[in-house]
Parts: structure tokens; sequence; C-alpha cells
């Protein structure tokens, strides 16, 4: 294989043009060659953008090309696990949007499809590489703010275009698929911990049959999480980790540089004070195609985040939406 990565985009989603796709080309060990949409015009628009040489109608004809060494799926979630499947059994390396899945019996196929062909599969959450989330997942270690008692969450925006993808329940739209995942997937990386319940109250947007707002809390070892997220509400995001001796606010955990500036607030009780950590302009996309450039390189033995990960995530969104 090339030093570079060769990666085939499938489809021209808004999180692909705006993010994923520009942190691939700013890389230093990868490069897209190839872009398909159904819509041809879309497609070359996309590639004109960011300079991709080739541009096709057909996602099967990416996974078959010789110019392609790996997928990235930016596709609606109800179309992951078919196009991760192909991918694989076509012998390509895969990156996929999260969520990865509808359910939990789908992540555990892909996992066995990935072990099956030897080929390198991931879930996109590119929080699991921004350092502000090292610094929390360090800084509860190490006891900063005492024993933790609670976590809490938001993550929100206001979306109620009937058109939107979003808002398909065939696709796989709703809130808790969209956005409830990150309060879930950066408390279960923070904490290295697993949940021992979850309740939760969905409201339906009867027009779409999606989620609209979902109140969740889940009960761990020792402390609890509770958090929620809407897709009719004014934008907002935060994550605080409330202790005996402190808390820790992540200000913008989720989309930082573009919802706001990436720091940590540390409140200590022995002090009275009250700092500001700060981590400056971080492209946590780029830090996870490089990741993942490195794991199908063989520089290293996984992937920040692998599809078991994936796993414990998508059980409490499964039982979320349950």
């Amino acid at each position: 294989m090339a030093e570079k990565i060769r990666w085939g985009v499938l489809g021209a989603a808004k999180i692909a043009d705006n993010f994923v796709v520009p942190a691939i080309q700013r890389s230093s060990s990868g490069r897209v060659t190839t872009v398909a949409s159904r819509d041809r015009d879309r497609a070359q628009a996309f590639a004109t953008r960011h300079g991709i040489d080739h541009v096709l109608t057909g996602y099967d004809e990416v996974i078959e090309s010789r110019d392609v060494d790996a997928i990235y799926i930016p596709l609606p979630t109800a179309s992951h696990v078919e196009w991760c499947r192909k991918a694989l059994l076509g012998g390509k390396h895969v990156l996929c949007e999260k969520p990865v899945a509808m359910n939990a019996g789908e992540v555990l196929e892909l996992i066995a499809l990935r072990d099956k062909t030897g080929l390198v599969c991931g879930e996109a959450f590119m929080v699991a590489h921004h350092p502000q989330w090292a610094f929390v997942r360090d800084s509860l270690a190490q006891g900063l703010i005492g024993d933790l008692t609670l976590i809490e969450g938001s993550f929100t925006y206001f979306n109620d275009d009937p058109n939107a993808l979003k808002n398909n329940l065939s696709l796989g739209g709703g809130g808790v698929r969209d956005i409830g995942v990150y309060p879930v997937v950066t408390t279960r990386l923070a904490t290295g911990r697993e949940p021992v319940r979850v309740d939760a109250e969905v409201l339906l947007d009867l027009r779409f049959g999606t989620d609209r707002f979902a109140r969740c809390t889940a009960e761990f070892t020792g402390f609890s999480m509770t958090f929620y997220c809407g897709t009719q509400m004014a934008r907002r995001q935060h994550m605080i980790f409330h202790g005996t001796k402190g808390w820790l606010s992540v200000d913008a955990p989720f989309n930082p540089g573009v919802y706001g500036p990436a720091q940590v607030r540390h409140r200590s009780d022995e002090t009275g004070q009250t700092r500001a950590i700060e981590f400056g302009d971080v492209d946590q996309y780029q830090l996870m195609v490089e990741d993942f450039a490195r794991t199908v390189l063989r520089e290293k033995a996984d992937l920040v985040f692998t599809l078991e990960n994936s796993l414990g995530n998508q059980r409490v969104i499964d039982q979320i939406l349950a």
C-alpha cells in the first residue's frame, strides 16, 4: 500500500463537505481521490471544491476502484451498515459516520466482518481525539475534583424542516441518534465506565415520527449522568463533571471552534478559584483521520475509538430508544 491512504467518499453530505474531507486533504497521511453521489453535478461541485480527481455516480464503483484504499461513509444512518458491509467485503478499510449502526446487533455484525477480513473499520467519533477530553479523563483519574458524583450534559439545535434527512425516520433520523450519542460517548470516554441502568423520557414529533426531545439518566457505579438533547430548541452544548471537591465544565464539548472556544474550566473548593484550561485551535477531525491512517498503515495496533467502544455506546442508545 502507498504511504498515503487513498480515500473514496460515498456521498457529498454536509459533514463530509465542511469537516471530514477538508481534514483528510490537510492531513499528512491521506488524500481523497474519488467521490460519488447519485447527483453527478453535486459530486462534481464537491470534487472541485476539494481538489478531488475522480467523480463517479455509483457507490459500488468507488468500492471497486483500484485508486481507493479506504472508504469514508457519511450517508444517512440507516444505510451505514449496508455500505460498511459492501466496502469491507470489497477489500476496503472503512471509516463511517456516527452512529455506525441502528442497533447493537448490527455493530456486532461489523465487528465479525472486520475480524474476518482483517481490515480496519471504525466509527467517526471525532471527540475521542480532542485533547480536552484526554484532559478531563486524566483529571478524573487523578482525583482533581475528588470523587465524581454527577455528570450533566446537553446538546440541542433547531431543525423542523420536513425535508431534512435528520427528520426522516426511515433513514434513521431523530435527535438521540444524531446528537444524544455525544453526551453518552464523552461520559464513557472520560470515566471508562459503562452504565448499570438507563432511563429516558422521549418526545416524538408526530409529523415525522422522530424523537425531537429526550431527557436521559444513566446510573453508573458511584455516580449518575443526566443529559437532554433536542432538535427543536435553541443551540446549546455543555458537559459538567461534579465531584466532592470541585467541578469541571467543558464549555464546547462536541464542536469546539464552531460552538465556542475549546476550554475546560476547573473550580476547586479547596482554593475557591476557577481556572480555564485552553486548548487552542485543534482540528479533531484531522486527528481522527490521521489516527485511522496510522492504523491502516500498521504504525499502531488499533484505532483510538474501536468498534468495541462503538458497541458500548450503541447499547446505551438502544436502551434510551427502547
